[in-house]
């Protein structure tokens, strides 16, 4: 009855800007150049493009009913969360097709949180939830929601299905996809899908609901989503490892991996990243004399980790006065401060190239001076900050010095990835930044497969048009 009401609304008003505004009403329906700029700009500042307006529905019946509108006059539609991607996933070409600048959809209002099903250990939420907002309710239940970014005040939970996003903690519970129990989505003829009913085992057919987890937008419209919940972890304990390599940090955590039952995190950063943040900051070094390599271990449990991640360090070599321990909240903060803060720091240089790949674990030695080697033979004189999620081979690629339309470091990086065996997206999707270069990671038969169902769901190609597929 909602959907054909909006749909019944719609009949009205001849010209789009109006059919929308009867959807979401006049004041969701955001036209002013200076408002809309606002929205078409990524978080990086290097994907930029005109939107024709902002519409912000406030349930799945407007969603589709927006969506339905969007698709009688043939206009593009390009779907936004949090806006913290990296790849342009969620703002507007900056070159517009024929059919003109599209429609941006913010999704963040959106944000309804059921209660916590204590009994499944799950959770229904809205799409325009912020991962922190889930985060609150979790713990309130005595749960956790595994997936922790750097960006979880603003980065909302459609979008992270939409990118399956990683995290620090995919080494112990997996991306955003093993967390997904079912989903409610907007196909892109105003069909809305809807399996939020949390069963753990339904083996009837294809599973919609992962198929759009990391589809970035490109072939329904997530809405809600039901959400794997675990169980809260009181005790942790931070060590920070100065290293001399990246082979010994790696060879470090394949040791832990088989004696830390609570390994929760494995992040290594550099030593030219420390300086950089503590520089930005203002934070101090943990330790006088810096090191090559920062790793960053964190484990949780029921009871302090702590004895058993000293007696797992007992019989290697670590340099004492270049280690850093903490278990207080304050102590934890700050350790994690000089890897969170990374980013940040990176864009306070400029506009960065962030080229998020993964690798083989055994190749992460091999790559990291290669790619400052390559970096430096094709962008003399730039600035190559990484940091990274070690435990999964996912490595932050950052350089500052190319301008934002010049792709040849891009490119440089990303076959050197593939030449290794990795791929040139680990958490952040392909977006517009990376869609010249699918073919490294993935078959002409593979993306073959992927446009026949991008047609078969969106034949219009109205769904984030540009993004993923060129």
């Amino acid at each position: 009855m909602v959907l054909r009401d909006a749909a019944q609304r719609l009949r009205a008003p001849t010209d789009l800007a109006g059919a929308l505004a009867a959807v979401v009403g006049a004041a969701h329906t955001l036209s002013d150049p200076g408002v809309v700029s606002s929205f078409t700009t990524d978080w990086t500042r290097r994907f930029q493009g005109p939107a024709r307006m902002v519409v912000r529905p406030a349930d799945t019946a407007e969603v589709a009913a927006v969506i339905r509108a969007c698709s009688d006059a043939g206009a593009g539609l390009v779907i936004q969360g949090g806006n913290t991607g990296l790849v342009g996933g969620s703002v507007p070409a900056a070159h517009p097709g024929p059919g003109g600048p599209p429609v941006l959809m913010s999704m963040t209002r959106l944000d309804g949180i059921g209660p916590v099903d204590k009994v499944a250990s799950q959770i229904t939420v809205g799409a325009g939830v912020t991962l922190a907002a889930l985060q609150k309710a979790a713990r309130a239940a005595g749960l956790e929601f595994p997936v922790d970014l750097a960006a979880r005040d603003s980065a909302t939970i459609g979008g992270m299905i939409a990118t399956n996003a990683g995290g620090v903690h995919v080494i112990r519970y997996g991306g955003t996809r093993a967390q997904v129990v079912g989903v409610e989505a907007v196909l892109a003829d105003g069909t809305v899908i809807s399996r939020l009913g949390g069963l753990v085992k339904d083996n009837t057919g294809y599973d919609l609901s992962q198929l759009l987890v990391g589809s970035e937008g490109t072939l329904g419209v997530v809405t809600a989503a039901r959400l794997r919940l675990v169980p809260h972890l009181p005790e942790r304990a931070v060590l920070l490892l100065g290293l001399e390599s990246t082979h010994a940090a790696t060879e470090l955590v394949a040791h832990l991996r088989t004696r830390l039952s609570g390994l929760s995190a494995a992040e290594i950063f550099y030593r030219e990243g420390m300086e950089l943040v503590c520089r930005h900051s203002g934070l101090t070094p943990p330790w006088p004399e810096p090191s090559a390599v920062y790793l960053l271990i964190e484990c949780s449990g029921r009871t302090s980790p702590l004895e058993e991640m000293m007696e797992a360090l007992s019989d290697l070599e670590v340099d004492d006065a270049a280690t850093a321990v903490a278990t207080d909240p304050s102590g934890i903060e700050r350790l994690w401060a000089y890897r969170e803060r990374h980013t940040e720091s990176v864009s306070a240089l400029g506009v960065p190239h962030k080229l998020d790949i993964t690798l083989p674990l055994g190749a992460l030695g091999e790559f990291e001076p290669a790619v400052r080697a390559r970096v430096e033979e094709v962008a003399p004189g730039s600035t190559a900050i990484l940091w990274g999620h070690v435990g999964d081979g996912n490595i932050h690629v950052n350089v500052v010095g190319p301008g934002p339309e010049d792709e040849t470091v891009d490119f440089a990086v990303l076959e050197l990835v593939a030449g290794l065996g990795g791929s040139i997206s680990a958490e952040h999707g392909i977006g517009r930044a990376k869609t010249a270069w699918l073919g490294l990671s993935r078959s002409e038969s593979e993306v073959a497969a992927m446009s026949a169902i991008k047609t078969a769901l969106d034949p219009q190609g109205i769904l984030n048009p540009g993004v993923l597929l060129a």
